[in-house]
């Protein structure tokens, strides 16, 4: 069923941050920690605290400051109050050289993460610009198999026309990762999908069972403001 966006519907964060050099023990101590520290947070009902790729990309070598959250409130307002007023975001503010957050609601979502999949509380945008996320836990006899394929996937992901943003992100190394991405349009965002390195892989995937749980979703940003790799958005 379709819904309509609603200050009363489910709403996605997601923040990207670059930890300061200075800070880096702390961001590792919040991936460590994962979604304890934010258990007392009001309407929030999912959370990840997720590293990423060296710079921010899709490589098995581990960022040593760039990180990331994925995050599910209930509505708008919880979502409006957790990022303007947590002590968690002051402190992203204060030890961060940059953040880029995206706020956004979902009109498709396929699959589950731990369990947990998004209500569609957007109808289909006609315009952009859209955002997307894929993750999957991939099979540990799979794992090589799916790395092989990163390499190829990456360059045309950098290379796609109409892509604002990319990131790398995961929950633990080599076997827990998802794809955050930001592009111009859907017609820009099917086009990457449905072509070349990337339509392999997922036909790889979807043959082989790479996954023993996945989730793809797309959603519409409401707002989307930071600055992440030295690009300013909003």
């Amino acid at each position: 069923m379709t819904l309509i966006a609603g200050q009363d519907q489910q709403v996605v964060v997601v923040l990207l941050a670059d930890i300061a050099q200075e800070f880096r023990l702390w961001g590792w101590s919040l991936i460590a920690k994962g979604s304890k520290p934010f258990q007392a947070i009001r309407g929030l009902r999912f959370l990840k605290v997720l590293g990423s790729g060296h710079e921010g990309g899709f490589s098995l070598r581990p960022s040593g400051s760039r990180q990331g959250l994925f995050a599910v409130f209930d509505n708008a307002h919880h979502a409006d109050d957790f990022l303007a007023h947590a002590e968690i975001m002051k402190s992203y503010f204060a030890r961060a050289n940059e953040i880029c957050l995206v706020k956004m609601q979902t009109w498709s979502c396929k699959g589950a993460w731990d369990g947990t999949s998004l209500l569609i509380t957007s109808p289909t945008p006609s315009t952009g610009p859209v955002a997307a996320l894929t993750r999957g836990s991939i099979r540990i006899n799979k794992a090589a198999a799916f790395w092989r394929h990163a390499p190829a996937t990456q360059t045309a992901l950098e290379n796609a026309d109409g892509c604002q943003l990319a990131v790398g992100l995961g929950e633990a190394p080599f076997l827990r990762q998802a794809t955050f991405t930001l592009w111009d349009s859907v017609a820009a965002m099917d086009a990457y999908a449905r072509t070349g390195a990337h339509l392999k892989a997922i036909g790889a995937a979807t043959q082989h069972g790479y996954f023993s749980e996945s989730m793809f979703a797309r959603f519409t940003p409401q707002v989307i403001k930071g600055r992440w790799k030295d690009r300013l958005y909003g």
